[in-house]
């Protein structure tokens, strides 16, 4: 087994404990965090029924709590009925009808604030609507938008009426989009004449008819949001705009009570073949972590502003601002555009005029900010804020500290949440009243959540720091369903190994000497040097320590003598090295990792650009950076890129 170990090496000792002022007001204290783990240990089952019944409203009381007969194909709740929409806004209108749900502000200054009673006409006349041209319970909707309120108020008429939604993300090519409403079978599409992004218009409309225009053959109809106001075209019969299928409908709509396993909607990720998975998740499981995980990690309380920054079409926009929050009764945020526009104070500014008190963004946004100095958001008012997340990757220390010094002013916990678009919700995650923070770590399981980290045989890894696959040895209520027209293929990908009884998570991760998590990277992003697994997220983590850089990417390309070579791709703070400085520049950033890490981890080439091949939500394309690295042909669509250009200086074409 050891030739099979993953080697850990990164050490990071500091820990932050949560201040008194915080755990005396925190929804979970230690006393509490004890108690729920204590629940769900001595009765797990029994503590997932009590979660549903205290945390959602049932129309039919469930009396099955787990069904695993079809085990990996767990269910949960499957006798009782619910609606989502009813949870997330109906039920709050007794006693906080005029409490503002959601405050918009437009990449151009626009600005809305919607209360819950607003929300509940607008989501219930667009409901109407959808039923107006045909949809029904079951029915397969894709929405392609910006990142407005009207989004949100799609995904929510889809679930009241029952409709499956499946959001595809507004910065994806008319190709992508064109595979998933096939892959889906989506009868309706609903999209806009445009958004605004980095200054320009995303061009969502045009985009959509490429689309259509390359065979969608379900397709029936397509509502369009007037939302930038260029002339767009609009097909006779089979294009609606969305103010003429609002007009003169009631604000009333009854929800649909479906069965808690009915899928709330589908949400394509990539696979290792290259074909989308369409993760399929249901409406009862779904919600209930979404909501606990959002009163336990970010500790909502009644007069809390919660900005999460992430976009509706990617997993993190579902729980984290269409769903979770509004079921807790919440106030969110919705910003439409880039974080450098008009200049890189943009989130601080928006943090200051809408006073956020919990702030939920991803690593590669903090190291892009960071990138632009302390002097931007030192301009702003950041008083407000209590408490910081992270999600999407694991976070270098340095940028946790940043964060915690810079914009937390060492007074917020910072939450760095470990989970997944198949697990629907946080796994691992400190809860901030009751948990120590250790930058880089996510720290803790959940309470109901049973993680652990195992060898090639299963067997659980209990030395300190020795890495292997992160696993979840149990199943738990909003865990992905199963992959949309493909059984086989959801246990062939997450239930591969260990005779299909543990859901894994692709993940490697270590545990220190306090039972912490520590994310590795996945592990297909592990690197073999001679025989020796390191995980690239470590060496990435070493050269972001360094002085001159910003931000890294590590890959591996096969090398003849060590197996794999390692290759770094680098983004320096200020101006990117060329001609001479290059070596120089390469020999001490290879000097620091060994000295950081040590000599197997030092980078075999090491190759500088302006910025990284990001898709617009931020996530770097790892894949293809291994293209890159090996020389082999670029033959993935890059139409989603940020910044195409960086594609040809990483190649050296530039």
């Amino acid at each position: 087994m050891a030739d099979n170990d993953i080697n850990s090496t990164l050490v990071e000792n500091r820990q932050f404990p949560p201040s008194e002022e915080f755990v005396a007001r925190a929804r979970i204290k230690p006393a509490d965090f004890e108690a729920l783990h204590k629940h769900a240990e001595a009765n797990y089952e029994g503590f997932w029924e009590y979660q549903a019944r205290q945390n959602l409203d049932w129309h039919k009381p469930f009396s099955i709590t787990l069904d695993d007969s079809r085990a990996p194909h767990y269910q949960w709740f499957t006798d009782g009925e619910l609606n989502v929409s009813y949870n997330c806004i109906d039920r709050h209108l007794a006693t906080q009808a005029d409490k503002t749900a959601i405050i918009f502000e437009g990449e151009e200054g626009d600005t809305r604030h919607i209360s819950y009673q607003q929300l509940h006409d607008e989501v219930c006349q667009f409901a109407n609507g959808l039923k107006s041209r045909g949809i029904k319970n079951g029915d397969r909707v894709v929405i392609y938008m910006p990142m407005t309120p009207e989004a949100v108020i799609a995904m929510q008429a889809c679930a009241r009426i029952g409709a499956i939604h499946s959001v595809v993300f507004g910065g994806f090519s008319a190709e992508s989009l064109r595979d998933r409403i096939n892959d889906a079978g989506a009868v309706m599409l609903i999209t806009a004449d445009g958004g605004h992004r980095g200054g320009k218009i995303v061009e969502l409309k045009t985009a959509a008819d490429k689309a259509l225009e390359k065979g969608t053959p379900s397709i029936e109809n397509v509502i369009v949001l007037k939302r930038t106001g260029q002339d767009i075209a609009m097909q006779s019969g089979r294009d609606h705009w969305w103010h003429d299928i609002v007009a003169g409908q009631s604000s009333e709509c009854e929800p649909e009570w479906v069965n808690a396993t009915h899928p709330l909607f589908l949400l394509y990720t990539s696979g290792s073949t290259g074909k989308p998975k369409g993760i399929q998740h249901s409406s009862a499981g779904y919600l209930l972590n979404a909501v606990i995980t959002n009163l336990w990690v970010f500790d909502l309380q009644d007069n809390d502003i919660f900005w999460c920054t992430a976009d509706v079409g990617w997993i993190t926009g579902h729980t984290y601002v269409a769903f979770g929050p509004l079921a807790a009764g919440s106030t969110i945020v919705m910003y439409e555009g880039a974080p450098v526009v008009p200049d890189a104070g943009r989130f601080w500014k928006i943090v200051e005029d809408h006073k956020i008190t919990v702030f939920y963004t991803a690593p590669t946004a903090i190291r892009a900010l960071m990138k632009f100095g302390d002097e931007y958001p030192n301009k702003y008012d950041l008083s407000s804020l209590r408490l910081l997340g992270t999600v999407g990757e694991p976070i270098n220390p340095e940028a946790w500290m940043w964060y915690h010094t810079v914009i937390g002013k060492e007074r917020c916990p910072i939450v760095d949440t470990w989970w997944q678009t198949e697990t629907g919700a946080h796994m691992i995650a400190p809860i901030p009243g009751a948990v120590s923070t250790k930058p880089g770590s996510c720290t803790l399981p959940l309470p109901g959540i049973v993680a652990d980290v195992v060898n090639e045989e299963g067997e659980s890894i209990t030395e300190a720091n020795k890495g292997g696959y992160l696993v979840i040895k149990k199943p738990f209520p909003s865990m992905l369903q199963t992959v949309w027209g493909d059984e086989q293929r959801y246990i062939d990908t997450y239930f591969p190994k260990f005779g299909g009884k543990y859901y894994l998570a692709g993940d490697s991760a270590r545990r220190d000497e306090d039972g912490y998590f520590w994310i590795m990277g996945r592990i297909d992003d592990v690197v073999n040097i001679s025989g020796h697994r390191l995980g690239t997220m470590e060496i990435e983590s070493a050269l972001v320590a360094h002085e001159r850089v910003v931000e890294a990417a590590v890959v591996s390309r096969p090398h003849d003598v060590k197996g794999e070579a390692i290759v770094a791709f680098v983004i320096c703070n200020g101006e990117r090295p060329v001609d001479e400085e290059v070596k120089k520049v390469v020999q001490e950033l290879r000097d620091w990792v060994g000295e950081e890490i040590g000599a197997i981890a030092k980078p075999d080439e090491i190759r500088f650009a302006d910025g990284l091949p990001k898709t617009r939500s931020g996530k770097i394309m790892r894949r293809l950076l291994r293209n890159i690295a090996r020389g082999e042909e670029i033959t993935q669509d890059i139409s989603t890129l940020e910044n195409e250009g960086v594609v040809k200086q990483l190649q050296g074409k530039e």
